[in-house]
């Protein structure tokens, strides 16, 4: 596709134009790979964009500078002599950094599968960027629902929340002086063990495992397991719902009070912009606390977990705001998660993710081989055994809300009149 698309540009980009750009730079360009296929007049805006597109394909060599590319051909960037800092050097100015009860990152780190440690960054650094580039999951949350399925333009996906969560977790962190890279780790992959749907697939999936489906430990311990994450990474994964048990450190903690934060902010937002409520109709209590709009009440939620944590050294809110911040999470509950359309959604999700499961187990044969962590090759399976069913379990929940229900139309015939409601007509007359 790659390819296809440069040779089309060829097409488009006249050969003495790429010439006469190259020779009006102050540097030499390196334009050894432009195919000499073009006709000597540029007609259009398009082919003018796509020529100047093209000529700074392999970037630029200065004069002065042989042997050293640049992106662009007047940059005048320079940092000056740099002094290397190795990830040794790195630990031990975090360490020295770091309030006494911050996580230091040490070497590897503590991981179920031992590894050599990187040269420059630290353990949890390489956690956070397994999880942005190494696993689908992270990637397939735009696809999943937070409280809209197919959400419009502007509302949020589980991946917004998750970015969302991030940006809350490392806000309260820094200026805590605790491990940032940690906290941001967990707070991007806290929410990856998600199956389709919200948090309805949770209830759909777990009739079919002896454990039940908790999407915070599906997610530590199934989902991002091939990782290989620091064993703190995961735990504040695993327990950063406030109803498991506490996480580790206190960079997990500050995630949880993070999590909860953000999805209460934006989920009335989103609300809000759907005309489900109003500012007028939150509590009195929360608009005094809080004020009516998003920055105003995560500047105050954040700022209270700060000072508080600060001025007694354990983590959490002073009993004001933190009484505010609850009463908010109720009205969101008794009037967006819990409104009579919202039932009816999370319903119509659990009736077609489970028939999508007792498809997939009674044909493991279906099943693709990537499942993450796969017990056994699928063609190993019994139909409908334990393990058919925990395999299926597995790839219907690592669906986006779009693949699954074009799924159930496909696999199943499903009636699209009875998909829940919010799902478009793409999928509909699939």
């Amino acid at each position: 596709m790659w390819r296809n698309c440069l040779e089309h540009l060829y097409r488009l980009v006249p050969t003495g134009t790429l010439r006469r750009i190259r020779d009006q730079a102050p540097v030499r360009r390196n334009m050894d790979v432009t195919p000499d296929l073009y006709d000597e007049t540029v007609t259009s805006t398009d082919q003018r964009r796509a020529a100047h597109w093209a000529s700074t394909m392999a970037g630029v060599t200065p004069l002065d500078l042989p042997g050293v590319t640049r992106a662009h051909a007047d940059s005048g960037a320079q940092v000056g002599p740099v002094v290397m800092l190795g990830r040794p050097a790195r630990e031990e100015a975090e360490a020295a950094d770091l309030a006494a009860g911050a996580t230091r990152s040490i070497g590897a780190g503590e991981r179920d599968r031992h590894e050599e440690p990187d040269p420059f960054r630290t353990c949890f650094e390489r956690d956070r960027d397994r999880i942005l580039h190494g696993t689908t999951a992270f990637r397939r949350l735009a696809g999943k629902t937070q409280v809209f399925i197919f959400p419009e333009d502007h509302q949020r996906t589980r991946l917004t929340h998750a970015l969302e969560v991030a940006q809350v977790a490392t806000a309260v962190a820094r200026a805590l002086r605790l491990n940032v890279a940690l906290t941001e780790a967990i707070a991007l992959g806290h929410d990856c063990g998600h199956g389709p749907g919200g948090h309805a697939s949770e209830d759909a999936f777990a009739p079919y495992l002896a454990e039940g489906y908790d999407h915070a430990v599906w997610g530590a311990d199934v989902v991002l397991a091939p990782l290989n994450l620091c064993l703190e990474t995961l735990d504040g994964i695993r327990n950063h719902s406030w109803s498991r048990p506490a996480p580790g450190t206190p960079e997990g903690e500050v995630v949880s009070w993070a999590d909860r934060i953000a999805y209460v902010c934006h989920d009335f937002e989103d609300a809000t912009h759907a005309g489900i409520v109003s500012p007028g109709l939150l509590p009195e209590a929360v608009r005094e606390q809080c004020g009516p709009t998003r920055s105003r009440q995560l500047d105050t939620f954040i700022h209270a977990m700060i000072s508080t944590t600060a001025a007694t050294g354990h983590i959490g809110m002073d009993s004001s705001t933190a009484a505010a911040l609850a009463a908010f999470r109720d009205f969101n509950y008794r009037n967006i998660y819990m409104r009579p359309a919202s039932v009816q959604q999370s319903e119509a999700v659990i009736r077609v993710l489970q028939a999508l499961v007792e498809f997939y187990a009674d044909r493991p044969n279906t099943l693709p081989f990537d499942s993450p962590q796969p017990s056994v090759h699928t063609h190993d399976l019994a139909a409908g055994s334990p393990e058919a069913l925990r395999e299926a379990v597995t790839y219907v929940a690592g669906m986006t809300d779009r693949f699954a229900f074009t799924q159930a139309v496909a696999r199943l015939g499903w009636n699209a009149d009875s998909l829940p409601p919010g799902i478009d007509s793409r999928v509909s007359r699939q």
